[in-house]
């Protein structure tokens, strides 16, 4: 059973933050469960029969990576030369990708499953969320939040985009994992990382509300290889307000042997490890202070994205089979037909960030950004992001396999979170103490 203790603003929090937008209508919550599904997607399939009712999502199943469609074949593929006759279910960078790689770029559609499935504890949490938790007046942060999903009834794109940071994604976990920024003639060198995860309610002990009550999870990340990047290490506390109280990041260098605060981890400093490839609030393909933007809901789009990645997660695949130059290998990539939040996040004037608007995409059953399309400051399509949905239904949790950023001006992108060769790659049962993600604890890993 998951516990369910809250995760509280402090009280001079709530008291800096004491105007709010409000939560939805009980009304609007009863809907939950019944025409909506737990998270509040439509639980209905679409008109025309191409996406099916939400029957409750795959069950649960030991084999993690045994695939249950493994028997089914593409209904069609959409490439360079027929990709108008499905344009109004393409984004703007999906058929960028397909003009510039004409020969090489495909989208394999297959049949539309729903497998997203959660914990009923997760469920019960979201359903109270709907009526209590609320947006700081500036949106910059939640207020009486529990678990996961505060807005599973959003009425505006900031709380689509909350909804995505706040996703349930199993409570704690250890991953080990490649990160592979691919040059645009296909060479490139395997970043392994090593990160810890734990959100407040899942640590076994030391957390203090009354000191710790902004923060919405705790984060290490440390670099294996290659060799010369060997022994860095990332520690962040993210803030559920970042602008009363900005993320807490610490850096540790293993030339230095120091640790250092890092208050430049945030919105477009480079990310770490990844060629220039990537900003830091590109990491989970949006994440951070939602300041620098305004907040647009266009509404529900059908969409087809990566989902149901069985093929592209199996074990038997290795990583010079999938990475291959300008985009990752078709042949082991599904896409499917889903209804999806579309939300525009334009930059505010007077702001600074190397994009000027951007584009998200996000799946209604698990408020996972699907796809994002990058603009410049020329207001040109720039780059693509992708991630690759993967139920880990040994645990109920859907979340990705892989997240892709393709740089549409240089033909390089990068690949993350690829645990083909590592594994079973997630560990979902480690626990942690509030001890393992302090400056202290970065500093006897460094040594």
């Amino acid at each position: 059973m998951i516990t369910t203790k809250k995760l509280l603003l402090s009280t001079a929090l709530l008291m800096a933050s004491s105007f709010s937008l409000a939560a939805t209508t009980p009304e609007n919550a009863a809907r939950l469960g019944n025409e909506l599904t737990p998270v509040g997607a439509e639980r209905a399939g679409n008109a025309a029969g191409t996406i099916p009712a939400w029957d409750g999502g795959l069950p649960q199943s030991d084999d993690r990576y045994a695939n249950p469609y493994s028997d089914e074949q593409p209904l069609f593929t959409i490439t360079a030369e027929n990709f108008t006759q499905y344009q109004d279910n393409l984004s703007a960078g999906q058929i960028a990708m397909l003009q510039k790689y004409p020969d090489t770029f495909k989208i394999p559609v297959y049949p539309t499953h729903r497998s997203a499935a959660m914990p009923d504890d997760i469920y019960s949490a979201i359903k109270e969320n709907a009526t209590k938790t609320q947006l700081t007046e500036d949106g910059n942060g939640i207020i009486d939040f529990n678990l996961a999903v505060p807005f599973p009834v959003p009425e505006n794109g900031l709380e689509v985009i909350w909804n995505h940071f706040t996703r349930y994604r199993g409570g704690a976990l250890e991953r080990t994992f490649v990160q592979v920024p691919v040059q645009s003639n296909g060479s490139y060198t395997l970043v392994k990382i090593n990160e810890k995860l734990s959100w407040p309610s899942f640590l076994e002990k030391g957390y203090d509300p009354n000191k710790d009550g902004n923060v919405l999870f705790y984060f290490v990340q440390e670099v294996k290889a290659p060799s010369r990047l060997t022994g860095n290490i990332l520690l962040v506390h993210e803030t559920l307000n970042q602008i009363t109280q900005p993320r807490q990041a610490w850096t540790y260098n293993s030339g230095q042997r120091r640790v250092r605060r890092a208050p430049q981890i945030a919105y477009d400093a480079p990310g770490t490890a990844s060629d220039g490839l990537r900003t830091s609030d590109n990491l989970d393909l949006f994440n951070g202070a939602p300041d620098k933007y305004n907040w647009n809901l266009v509404g529900k789009q059908e969409l087809y994205i990566p989902y149901n990645s069985f093929k592209l997660a199996d074990r038997d695949v290795r990583y010079k089979d999938i990475l291959h130059a300008g985009h990752m290998n078709p042949e082991l990539t599904r896409y499917e037909l889903h209804r999806v939040w579309k939300v525009e996040a334009t930059l505010k004037e007077g702001e600074r960030h190397i994009y000027a608007k951007r584009v998200f995409y996000i799946d209604e059953d698990s408020w996972q950004i699907s796809v994002v399309d990058h603009y410049d400051g020329r207001g040109e399509l720039w780059r693509v992001g992708e991630a690759h949905q993967f139920p880990y239904r040994d645990v109920k949790v859907p979340w990705f396999t892989a997240e892709l950023l393709y740089d549409l001006q240089s033909g390089r992108y990068l690949a993350g979170s690829l645990t083909n060769e590592e594994g079973n790659g997630f560990n979902f049962e480690k626990r942690f103490d509030y001890k393992d993600f302090t400056p202290q604890a970065i500093r006897r890993k460094g040594r």
